[in-house]
């Protein structure tokens, strides 16, 4: 079985930081990174070359296929900055209609600017879905 190609690395998150050419999407993923680990309380880690990540959780699939990711995490992408909020959005109709602009994916959130979004109600998701995910282990349904 495939070894998973984004893990968990040793590489310095803020000298991953001072290479993101635009200043702009620079200063908003070192200011989400400071919110995201003020909320969950965890040291961001580098997690491949290009996400930030904060606590973990294991996944098992029913195929065999296991591995760890993190819980809450976050990377600087040229058309916006992505949150990966791992335990997605249902149940958090309310807060996603007070956050401001946005785009979804699965368990991704794009913002194109941090200022442009409730700051209060975005630390609200992170630490919504840091407390919900962190520290488990999730098992897929049998296929």
């Amino acid at each position: 079985m495939a070894e998973p190609k984004t893990t968990r690395n040793s590489e310095d998150v803020a000298t991953y930081l001072a290479t993101v050419t635009d200043a702009k999407r620079r200063a908003d993923a070192e200011a989400a990174c400071a919110l995201m680990a003020e909320v969950t309380g965890a040291e961001p880690t580098m997690w491949g070359s290009a996400i930030i990540g904060f606590g973990t959780y294991h996944y098992k699939y029913a195929s065999g296929r296991e591995g760890d990711w993190p819980a809450v995490a976050l990377s600087p992408r040229k058309q916006a900055l992505t949150l990966y909020l791992s335990s997605g959005f249902e149940g958090y109709d309310d807060l996603m209609s007070r956050l401001g602009p946005h785009r979804t994916g699965k368990s991704c959130l794009y913002l194109k600017r941090l200022a442009d979004v409730d700051q209060d109600v975005l630390r609200e998701l992170v630490e919504g879905a840091f407390q919900h995910i962190n520290g488990r282990t999730l098992d897929s349904e049998p296929t």
